[in-house]
């Protein structure tokens, strides 16, 4: 006997209150953050949804295993343990722990970058590209057409286009550093990479001698796809099909944030010894000895565990089917989002739904900003707020303007889930009444960080 509804793999033992506010409070709350919800203090939040990086619910292992942790300052217990599992999951000679992803990002990008060098990827997220470009070097994104068409069904909508990777690494012969690949590609709309492209971008990275960087975040989550999805891994297990995509791999960049099923932590694998030797000299300068990496004994502890409960299928099968359930309300609703759905987030297409609003007005974080006062949801904009400013101070548009909701893993309920679409719903009768937002104050990099906006007209949604 089968039954239909996947629950939750869990139970909940600790519980935190939730402060329920009204549209004006919200209101009074976004105006006092210039309109910036990244500014917002959590407590004004109802449903967080600003991103899963960090944000999770640890496990009763987890907190075992912290109690475990061993501070000693070098060659502590909890470092062995942490390195083992990376080991057995990667499959790589050299684990070096940092503080979370975008540490390794920068320790990688200080050891491969310099000035012009070209880092091809399916698509950079922020961090990544702002360390490459801190570098002075290009972040260029080779996406396949289908990841820039949200509507567009595709399986593998996260893939890289392995033709233009070839011409640009020939073209450009000599001046790449190194190749990445963002598993899965959250940008695009938190889509899978299958392995048929993974291995291809392998093949052409070492026919070019270049080496093959594997931005590894959600590792887990593009693992359960490619079984789902990819004819040939049906009956192999998460892991088995992890331990794959990483033998295709030189090296990889991990925020121990996401499918670390952790609140801090990250890590850069990899098995060259001159490369490995490069990045230790700069984390002992930057994060801490190579045996912490500016992590507490007991968080590599957390990470210990945590790698290993994200490879669950119970637990795979439970947070893809969530987004897949709120995919399929906006669907039946007529609510324009990425599709097919991703894996740790639902990607509404800001630039479809407030078509009424030109890019210069910032569709997307003006939804987002619609949805904190209607609703109490954060969530984040990923369009050319986040990515429309070049390093040359000039302003370009984003092909495309979308806002995610990002689940934290094994936070919220299937109430809480109702509960987002009942305010994305209602929304979707006011959505032409949504004003939109303009710049007043911005820094030079990441400006969706901190950057203060006004609305267009004065307010966020018409009453």
């Amino acid at each position: 006997m089968q039954f239909k509804t996947i629950i939750e793999p869990f139970r909940i033992k600790t519980v935190e209150p939730i402060r329920q506010t009204t549209p004006a409070q919200r209101a009074a709350a976004i105006r006092g953050a210039h309109y910036n919800v990244f500014q917002l203090r959590a407590g004004d939040v109802l449903i967080d949804l600003l991103t899963d990086s960090g944000t999770g619910a640890m496990s009763i292992y987890q907190w075992a295993g912290m109690m475990r942790g061993d501070e000693s300052y070098a060659g502590a217990r909890s470092f062995y343990t942490f390195q083992s599992v990376v080991q057995e999951i990667t499959g790589f000679k050299h684990v070096i722990p940092t503080h979370q992803g975008r540490a390794a990002e920068h320790i990688l990008s200080q050891a491969m970058v310099t000035d012009g060098k070209v880092v091809p990827n399916n698509t950079h997220f922020d961090t990544t590209r702002a360390n490459i470009e801190a570098r002075h070097g290009v972040a260029l994104d080779v996406p396949i057409h289908e990841g820039h068409e949200p509507a567009t069904l595709h399986p593998f909508k996260g893939n890289m286009d392995l033709e233009a990777l070839a011409r640009v690494l020939e073209e450009r012969r000599g001046q790449i550093p190194m190749v990445m690949i963002t598993v899965t590609n959250n940008s695009e709309g938190g889509q899978p990479v299958s392995m048929a492209n993974i291995r291809g971008a392998s093949a052409l990275c070492r026919q070019h001698g270049v080496p093959f960087i594997i931005d590894a975040c959600r590792f887990a989550e593009n693992a359960w796809f490619i079984k789902q999805r990819e004819p040939g891994y049906g009956d192999k297990t998460p892991l088995e099909i992890a331990q794959e995509m990483f033998r295709l791999a030189d090296g990889c960049t991990m925020s121990a944030k996401k499918d670390g099923m952790a609140n801090i932590g990250g890590f850069l694998a990899m098995n060259d010894d001159a490369l490995a030797l490069k990045c230790r000299n700069a984390l002992v300068v930057t994060e801490g000895f190579p045996t912490y990496g500016g992590l507490a004994g007991y968080d590599l502890e957390a990470i210990a565990v945590g790698l290993k409960e994200a490879l669950d299928e119970d637990y795979l099968r439970y947070r893809i089917r969530t987004v897949e359930y709120l995919s399929e309300r906006m669907t039946a609703a007529g609510i324009p989002t990425v599709r097919p759905a991703g894996g740790h987030a639902l990607y509404l297409d800001a630039k479809s739904w407030l078509s009424h609003l030109p890019q210069e007005q910032y569709p997307g974080w003006a939804l987002s900003l619609a949805l904190y006062v209607t609703g109490g949801i954060r969530a984040c904009e990923i369009g050319s707020v986040m990515f429309g400013l070049q390093p040359d101070g000039t302003e370009k548009p984003a092909s495309l303007e979308l806002v995610r909701l990002a689940f934290p893993r094994r936070v919220y309920t299937q109430s809480h889930m109702d509960y987002v679409c009942e305010v994305l719903l209602y929304l979707n009768t006011v959505v032409k009444k949504i004003h939109g937002v303009r710049i007043t104050e911005q820094p030079p990099v990441l400006r969706h960080f901190t950057a203060k906006f006004e609305p267009v007209g004065g307010v966020i949604v018409e009453a």
